[in-house]
């Protein structure tokens, strides 16, 4: 399979982004979907150990180990912005070799 494919087992047809491509996506949202996006992305963090986000073109599975960066940086300089980043590690399928 490739990099990106479509899963016709899903509804709706979707992109799955998978591991070994590079992916970004931005979006401009209000506070309250923002917020909203943020409060079920930290629902599967808090519940599981992969995180699944979608989009009407794409999905994206993601399966992270730990730990979880998370960084606050605060510009109040000219116009204050505050910025969170969330950096989520992948999580490796590899077993331990065997100690005889």
């Amino acid at each position: 399979m490739s990099d990106t494919e479509t899963d016709s087992d899903d509804e709706p047809d979707r992109t799955v982004i998978r591991t070994g491509r590079e992916f970004e996506q931005e979006y401009r949202l209000d506070a309250d979907e923002a917020g909203r996006f943020l409060i079920e992305l930290g629902e599967q963090l808090r519940d599981g150990d992969e995180v699944l986000i979608t989009d009407e073109e794409w999905e994206l599975p993601f399966a992270f180990g730990e730990p979880v960066e998370l960084e606050v940086d605060f510009d109040g300089v000219g116009e204050p912005e505050l910025e969170i980043e969330l950096e989520l590690p992948g999580r490796s399928d590899e077993t331990a070799p065997s100690v005889e």
